[in-house]
């Protein structure tokens, strides 16, 4: 009896003493971790590819990034949540609106983004219902795509200067086509928002009928009466000390192969985990066009 309670003694001691360890590595060495909610494939081939967005941009930061470990969820909000509890960004790139796929798990979410968890919201996902929503992706990220005041147009702005911010280290002055929304609904307090991109849209953008996402009064005062550049990347430093990012463009699949687009969405992804940034930003190689369609959905 006395061995049996001896050997339960040692064993307890050895696995007390590996855990102790993992923790203490853990601590010491252990790297950021960064958490792509990819929602399902939508649209047609080349566009919303969702899967394919995330598995680029999280490869890129395996390669370049040596204290962050990138991991991907596949086909919308993860079934066991605790895979969130340590993660110290959150990425959601997914199809929004009435059916987005955090709406389910608000207060989930609330309570990582209070612990000072990064979020960087890409494309359609930053589109959701105003009210309770709307309000969180107000908090979280600074802002978002509000129907019936922002708009969604494809166009192809020029980006021709950028801020002194950790994000915009190594971007270069750039023009590319995408359905950019812009006229996104802000936070009322805008003082920890720093617009990253930012471009006045022609007045073509506004040509389509009047409706949720197309036109409305106010953007065509905005962009036609005032002349307002509109904000199509930020980010935000919440009073927790939380950080979000907000990427408007995302919907061309082919435009992760924009060196300066990959860029700017790694710096943020990295900032947002609060990951120190080099002076050239992010690096990562770029993609040919069979590595780009083998990440993409097979329909047509």
């Amino acid at each position: 009896m006395k061995r049996i309670v001896l050997i339960f003694i040692v064993l307890l001691a050895v696995f007390t003493f590996k855990s102790f360890a993992q923790k203490i590595e853990k601590v010491a060495g252990g790297k950021k971790k960064i958490v792509f909610i990819a929602g399902p494939d939508s649209h047609g081939k080349g566009d919303h590819e969702h899967k394919g967005g995330c598995t680029l941009l999280a490869k890129a930061i395996n390669d370049s990034v040596p204290n962050a470990e990138a991991i991907v969820f596949d086909g919308g909000w993860p079934k066991d949540i605790s895979i969130l509890d340590d993660a110290d960004a959150i990425v959601m790139y997914a199809d929004g609106g009435d059916s987005h796929m955090v709406i389910p798990h608000l207060a989930e979410m609330d309570k990582l983004m209070q612990k000072g968890v990064g979020l960087v919201v890409l494309h359609f996902a930053l589109e959701v219902p105003q009210g309770e929503a709307g309000n969180d992706f107000k908090k979280w990220i600074g802002g978002y795509f509000e129907i019936n005041w922002s708009v969604n147009p494809s166009w192809e702005p020029n980006f021709a200067s950028f801020p002194v911010h950790p994000v915009s280290r190594g971007l270069k002055p750039f023009a590319v086509e995408d359905e950019w929304y812009y006229h996104m609904r802000f936070t009322e307090d805008e003082k920890n928002i720093t617009p990253i991109l930012q471009a006045l849209p022609p007045e073509k953008t506004l040509n389509r009928p009047e409706g949720t996402h197309s036109s409305n009064p106010a953007v065509r005062e905005a962009v036609i009466t005032k002349k307002q550049p509109q904000t199509l990347a930020w980010t935000y430093e919440r009073p927790d000390g939380g950080r979000g990012f907000g990427y408007s463009g995302g919907h061309a699949h082919k435009n992760w192969k924009n060196d300066n687009i990959r860029k700017l969405v790694l710096n943020a992804i990295s900032w947002s985990a609060k990951i120190d940034i080099p002076d050239g930003g992010i690096p990562s190689a770029t993609p040919t066009d069979a590595e780009l369609n083998a990440l993409t959905k097979r329909i047509n």
